[in-house]
């Protein structure tokens, strides 16, 4: 894993929640994606171990941890040990999840 920081359209593709370099760039870019709250608005922002990612793709709304810094563009498993996904009881469009169930 690489040490420090690293820019978040990096990181985005190192962990597989982009396809492409350009669409990461696309996503840090357009304003919509925030670090710790703060709205980010360029692809060489840094992020680091500890940061809460918040943006959305493909119809929704992602809110990741940061765990580890990838050093490349490995295998999905490797990616996703990267990051933690802070959104608990995902149900798939159109479910509603009971509450009292949980």
């Amino acid at each position: 894993m690489v040490e420090g920081a690293m820019r978040i359209d990096r990181f985005l593709w190192f962990v597989r929640l982009a396809k492409t370099r350009s669409a990461a760039q696309a996503i840090a870019e357009k304003g919509h994606l925030r670090i710790d709250g703060r709205p980010i608005d360029r692809a060489h922002c840094p992020v680091r171990v500890g940061n809460v990612l918040t943006f959305a793709v493909a119809d929704q709304v992602r809110v990741i941890r940061v765990e580890a810094l990838p050093a490349r563009r490995g295998p999905a498993p490797e990616a996703q040990g990267c990051y933690q996904d802070l959104i608990a009881g995902k149900t798939p469009a159109g479910t509603v999840r009971d509450p009292a169930s949980g």
